[in-house]
């Protein structure tokens, strides 16, 4: 395993890379400062455990200096290592939406689902799924704070992306941490993907969990996918126009054939024809965007909502 690479973020926050599938840019985990310790936010998958762990450390901060960890879901991507890491962090606690704390606690059906969606790749990618010691994981609705050196941490409900997504707000440098609520937006990227898969995606919830975002009027987005934004809080007004694009492709898609597969095309017929203008550097890091958010995950959740919202018929059988 590569060194891990740390990015300064100012204000002693640091980034820490988890470098998923072997690779840098992909998936984010964030160290706070706090009085008298550390705060992380987002684990990353369990196969990430050691890259992690060996981030934090050269962030020069100790495993029992970090005290709350915080995600802001239970995908597996940004949660799936919480488990894994409770005995590597002895005195942390773990924070996520209440509607996810007991899939973490017993991840029976966090492992099902992911064996369904990715067959015999499912365990070398998101790594041993293992239960999180239940009096240490404390449920989140929204609305809590906790204290950060010089500011505090406050949670903002964000569902939309999943029925358990949180967003987190650093008070002291104005930033908030999106998780996948606005979508992807790797480094050296100049547009946002979005990240709408199913089961619960729920588009008008997404767009009103943009609007509760803005209200806090970031300086700074921070990205799961990944780091920060070079153009701040206006990717948070961008996110839904391109939403709505993808929305609209899809819905025609869907009406044309409700086939996940003929979405997914279309979707990235569409894409294609965007990225054409774009910068050959721009378009590889969009090329590997796909990695943590791709074009059939979005057609699946598209095809659902649709569905359930009475767009076009359920397919029967």
């Amino acid at each position: 395993m590569a060194r891990p690479r740390v990015l300064d973020l100012g204000e002693d926050r640091q980034l820490v890379d988890t470098d998923f599938r072997d690779t840098e840019g992909l998936v984010a985990a964030y160290l706070l400062p706090e009085e008298s310790g550390w705060s992380l936010v987002e684990t990353g998958p369990a196969s990430c455990r050691e890259a992690l762990l060996a981030g934090i450390e050269r962030a020069g901060v100790a495993r029992e200096d970090v005290r709350h960890v915080f995600v802001t879901h239970i995908h597996l991507d940004h949660a799936g290592g919480v488990g894994a890491l409770a005995e590597a962090l002895p005195r942390a606690t773990f924070y996520a939406h209440e509607l996810g704390v007991p899939h973490l606690v017993d991840p029976t059906k966090l492992i099902a689902s992911a064996r369904r969606a990715w067959g015999a790749a499912a365990d070398p990618l998101w790594g041993p799924i293992v239960p999180a010691p239940s009096p240490r994981v404390v449920p989140l609705k929204g609305g809590e704070s906790f204290p950060l050196r010089d500011g505090a941490l406050e949670v903002i409900a964000t569902p939309g992306h999943a029925k358990h997504h949180v967003a987190f707000f650093d008070t002291r440098t104005r930033s908030v941490f999106t998780g996948d609520g606005a979508g992807v937006r790797l480094e050296q990227s100049s547009r946002i993907r979005p990240a709408v898969p199913p089961p619960d995606l729920d588009l008008d919830q997404l767009f009103a969990s943009l609007d509760a975002m803005r209200r806090r009027e970031p300086r700074r987005v921070l990205y799961s996918h990944f780091g920060p934004s070079p153009d701040g809080a206006e990717d948070l007004v961008r996110y839904r126009g391109i939403v709505e694009e993808w929305r609209d492709v899809a819905l025609r898609a869907a009406r044309e054939r409700p086939d996940a597969d003929f979405i997914a095309e279309r979707l990235r017929a569409h894409d294609a024809g965007l990225r054409a203008g774009s910068s050959a550097r721009s378009g590889a890091a969009d090329d590997r965007s796909t990695l943590v958010s791709g074009y059939e995950l979005a057609a699946r959740g598209f095809l659902r909502y649709f569905e359930t919202h009475g767009l076009v018929p359920r397919e029967m059988g």
